[in-house]
């Protein structure tokens, strides 16, 4: 079995953010892609709502994870993602995953 942990988080750009979230997230992909824990770091935008995004992370295990947190990058993300979205984070264990 997986030790992998996926988080998935659903984020709701504020009114008239959507915009600075998008590249906000695109920085945050290429630092997180960088990790030597992080197996996929990708972002995704709803279809029938612009203003909504899905990241969908990937990680080796609970360590990695930690290692992720820890890092300058995700602590300036939940200093500054407040201001520019609503956040809905989902972390996941593997169940039967291929």
């Amino acid at each position: 079995m997986s030790t992998h942990v996926k988080i998935v988080a659903i984020l709701t750009a504020r009114p008239g953010k959507a915009s600075e979230l998008a590249a906000f997230l695109s920085v945050m992909r290429v630092r997180s892609r960088a990790e030597p824990g992080n197996l996929r770091w990708d972002i995704w935008r709803d279809k029938a709502n612009t203003d909504r995004f899905v990241l969908d992370e990937l990680y080796v295990d609970d360590t990695a994870v930690a290692a992720h947190r820890d890092t300058p990058h995700f602590k300036d993300y939940s200093g500054r993602i407040s201001d520019l979205a609503d956040r809905t984070p989902i972390t996941l264990d593997p169940v039967e995953v291929d």
